[in-house]
């Protein structure tokens, strides 16, 4: 693996993929000291004008190719739909570039191993981008985890839940491709488990460790005649249940489903080990989280506590650049996740519980 260096100017940084995400990106990195945004590049030139006129992003290309032959960015944020992210990266990665990539890292786990190893040969800062690490909650509970404060971990709970399906909180999904094409396995769907339950196995194994097994089902309900709207085949997952032992010997719970009404957007995550417990709610705020320790313990009470503010991944990601050194979430970290998302799809189809390799490496 080659040595990251240090950059000392602005890092001058493109866009991969003008779609919706890309939004959300194009904002964030503006709001980073140091990172100059020079490029927008999607194979629709007119979706890639229109995003540039609106962020005031001065290149435009149509593919990666010209991109990287203009030889005018030092990173690259990859918001391409799944199926491309590996080809995407690697590609980068040849070139010398630092990348930051969407999740899932890959749609299966050899080609996100790929991504690693083209990563540790380029020796540059690679990131997958799970946006739930920058709530300062989950990265106080994950210090706080991790400094043995509760003790042996015993127990996990943790879910994401959303109610699009059951209600009109993000409007109407039948009428909406945004939403449609999320149902459709046919147009790159991996379901809730591929959308929003990576960013949960994140969540929680992030502070408690690794898995050791787990045991998935999922489930997909009838939504419309025939579970078709237009051109879409309803057919991907819409709920995900998991019964997981970890590494360090807990157990514990971890589930994700789209019909949960009254939850817009909701993570919650809850860790109990030998000397206390400790506990988030994503209804609570992005920085409140409750502890269960010492004399509280023995009295079922809790303390709320509020996390100091943390960096977020854009921030990290050019902070990283600048300095040279990795920061997380990492692409072995992505990778990891995603072969537990592997293993979810074969644990399903057996009706059984898959095993996990034991982790070789700190993947955070």
């Amino acid at each position: 693996m080659k040595k990251t260096s240090r950059r000392s100017g602005p890092v001058r940084l493109a866009i991969i993929g003008t779609g919706g995400m890309a939004r959300q990106h194009a904002i964030k990195f503006k709001e980073v000291k140091g990172c100059t945004l020079v490029a927008a590049v999607d194979v629709s030139r007119e979706r890639a004008e229109t995003f540039a006129q609106t962020h005031g992003i001065p290149e435009i290309y149509g593919s990666v190719d010209e991109l990287l032959a203009a030889g005018t960015v030092d990173a690259v944020a990859i918001v391409t739909p799944d199926a491309f992210h590996a080809e995407v990266a690697i590609q980068c990665l040849k070139a010398g570039k630092h990348v930051l990539c969407e999740k899932p890292l890959a749609v299966n786990y050899p080609d996100a191993q790929r991504m690693v190893k083209a990563a540790a040969k380029a020796g540059v800062i690679n990131m997958v981008n799970f946006s739930y690490r920058d709530m300062p909650s989950l990265q106080a509970v994950a210090k706080l985890v991790h400094s043995g404060k509760l003790g042996e971990i015993r127990h996990v709970e943790a879910s994401y839940l959303q109610s699009w399906l059951a209600s009109k909180v993000w409007g109407d999904w039948r009428t909406d491709p945004k939403w449609l094409w999320r149902l459709s396995s046919q147009h790159g769907s991996k379901g809730v488990l591929g959308d929003v339950g990576v960013h949960i196995l994140d969540f929680a194994t992030f502070p408690a460790g690794p898995l050791k097994s787990v045991y998935c089902k999922l489930k997909t309900f009838d939504k419309a005649p025939g579970n078709r709207i237009g051109e879409y085949l309803l057919d991907a997952n819409d709920s995900a249940v998991m019964t997981v032992e970890f590494a360090n010997g807990a157990l514990g719970t971890i589930h994700t489903t789209r019909w949960m009404g009254g939850h817009a957007n909701r993570l919650y995550l809850k860790i109990a080990g030998t000397l206390g417990s400790v506990v988030i709610d994503g209804d609570w705020g992005t920085n409140v989280y409750r502890t269960s320790l010492g004399s509280n313990l023995d009295k079922a009470k809790w303390r709320e506590h509020k996390a100091p503010r943390t960096p977020n991944n854009y921030a990290r990601f050019i902070r990283g650049i600048r300095t040279g050194k990795q920061e997380e979430p990492t692409f072995a970290r992505g990778a990891e996740v995603q072969r537990v998302l592997d293993a979810c799809y074969v644990s399903d189809g057996k009706n059984a519980p898959v095993k996990l390799p034991a982790a070789k490496a700190k993947a955070h």
